[in-house]
């Protein structure tokens, strides 16, 4: 199945809830098992909070400032970030063309980590 970013963008926000007052920022793009892949773009204030299961963000257009846990990082478009399940994160000073993909996976508390880490990175966060 194939999805397109565009598509998503254009939907965005949909109507404001209680947690997301100025208009709900992500939208699910399609779902299989445990795995949903959702477009997220944040304006104004990213106001999510920590999530039941591991997530992977690809930033796909725009740059912000992202924070996990504590600690601040610059990201941009072709950028991929991990979170595990039920840490704090979130987007701040996002530009105005600021998307990215974010795939939810494995269950919930997440996965245990990977008995085996690759030679060229390791997953901290």
């Amino acid at each position: 199945m194939k999805v397109s970013l565009d598509h998503f963008l254009e939907k965005l926000p949909l109507p404001a809830t209680a947690d997301w007052p100025d208009g709900v920022f992500h939208a699910e793009a399609l779902s299989h098992g445990t795995m949903t892949l959702e477009v997220f773009a944040p304006r104004g204030e990213d106001r999510q909070r920590p999530h039941g299961q591991d997530e992977l963000y690809i930033v796909a257009s725009g740059e912000a400032d992202f924070t996990r846990e504590g600690e601040r990082e610059h990201v941009r478009a072709g950028d991929a970030l991990f979170v595990r399940a039920s840490k704090d994160h979130r987007f701040e000073g996002m530009s105005n063309d600021f998307a990215t993909w974010v795939i939810f996976w494995g269950p919930p508390g997440g996965e245990e980590p990977a008995p085996s880490p690759s030679v060229f990175a390791s997953v901290d966060a």
